[in-house]
């Protein structure tokens, strides 16, 4: 069978964008359905808070699955762990489209995440198996810029089908993506193979992912960058009571504007590419985690103070994503960076931390009780100042690491 060619000196943009069509996998899963809350609500005869409890659902088992995946990827190889996984999430999503209870959803969302999260570790595990440390920053960027595509399509595309396709019609289009994802990891280039001394045991595993925390460099950008991109989940399960709840906007506008902000991420990705020219990975991604802190704070006191209107609510909004587009591959990248061993366990506790962070926090804006936009700038200010806290105690220890595994 005829590979997708990789070149090991520069990344390829053949193979780039399928590692990144790969890991949009689990962000179309959350953001295509969100427009048919009300749909799903009515024929599953039950109500919205209900149905919102799936996302949630599926970000506990997206993390759960990062940790199991990762040691497979090292013992089995790339390939096989993902292929299997993406089994799974097929089974998964017929089971969503055959739903006729809150509770059958709830259960098949939540395994649809276990065979999900294989597409996203296996993605972030094969880019340091298909091109060299100085090219994973680039690389990084540009999965960022592909994942980045979701959100602008993906509510829109998915209110389209809700209205003329049904609710039901939504997870068949995920299903067949999962077949093309497929498709995808069958053609990719050859990576690193199996590795029988990998243990599958619970106590080598666990050993595993201590001696990767050991890192210190690991440790730092990987809390740093998992809160500073905690922002985006804050703001994917806030947006609605922003700016439906808050500003009345309709579902289709709802849909334009969520997009708008999340081309942040994008614009935010192109700025980093530039900016790597000039300046290292390390003081690229200190400075946005800076501008981050900064616009969330100034979003906070605004909201508090004055009553801040539609745009400039989402100007703050547009700034506070775009600086996680700049800072984000670049905290990837430098985690990874002195991980030489046991890089799938390594990826999976970094999608691990991630998610972690982003389904604790972006639960906050639900259990604060407040209208419109306090909540979600409340939980975002924290999220960049509990990030910069990280980044800046364990500075020293980072440029003093020369530990890898």
């Amino acid at each position: 069978m005829n590979t997708i060619s990789s070149e090991r000196s520069e990344p390829s943009a053949t193979v780039v964008i399928a590692l990144g069509i790969l890991n949009a996998l689990t962000p179309f899963t959350i953001d295509l359905y969100l427009p048919a809350f009300a749909d799903i609500a009515s024929d599953l005869r039950t109500d919205v808070p209900s149905v919102s409890l799936s996302v949630a659902t599926y970000f506990i088992g997206f993390a759960l699955g990062q940790v199991i995946y990762g040691p497979l990827l090292d013992r089995f190889g790339r390939k096989p762990p993902i292929l299997v996984g993406l089994i799974l999430y097929v089974i998964a999503t017929l089971g969503c489209l055959r739903s006729q209870t809150i509770h059958e959803l709830l259960v098949v969302r939540f395994f649809q995440a276990l065979g999900g999260s294989a597409a996203s570790v296996g993605a972030m595990t094969m880019v340091r198996d298909l091109f060299p440390p100085n090219q994973t920053a680039k690389v990084f960027s540009v999965l960022m810029l592909v994942l980045s595509v979701s959100p602008l399509f993906a509510p829109t595309m998915g209110g389209w089908m809700a209205a003329h396709q049904g609710w039901r019609f939504i997870f068949a289009v995920l299903a067949a993506l999962a077949v093309a994802n497929f498709i995808i990891v069958c053609l990719l280039p050859k990576t690193r193979g199996r590795d029988p001394s990998v243990s599958l045991k619970i106590v080598p595993v666990l050993r595993t992912f201590r001696e990767v925390l050991r890192i210190p460099s690991f440790r730092t950008y990987t809390i740093a960058g998992a809160l500073s991109f905690a922002g985006m989940f804050v703001f994917v399960t806030g947006s609605p009571a922003v700016f439906i709840d808050g500003f009345g906007v309709s579902k289709q506008g709802y849909g334009l504007i969520f997009a708008l902000i999340a081309g942040g991420m994008i614009a935010g990705g192109q700025i980093n590419n530039l900016l790597m020219k000039r300046a290292s990975s390390q003081t690229i991604f200190r400075r946005a985690m800076l501008f981050q802190l900064i616009m969330g704070a100034l979003f906070l006191a605004s909201v508090l103070i004055f009553d801040l209107g539609l745009e400039m609510t989402i100007a703050f909004l547009f700034f506070i994503i775009s600086s996680m587009g700049i800072g984000y591959p670049n905290a990837a990248s430098l985690a990874l960076e002195k991980v030489t061993a046991n890089v799938g366990s390594a990826s999976a506790l970094l999608g691990f931390l991630q998610m972690g962070f982003g389904a604790v926090l972006s639960s906050l804006v639900g259990l604060i009780s407040a209208r419109g936009s306090v909540s979600t700038a409340l939980v975002m200010c924290i999220s960049a100042c509990l990030g910069w806290f990280v980044l800046n105690w364990s500075k020293t220890e980072v440029v003093k690491d020369p530990s890898s595994i």
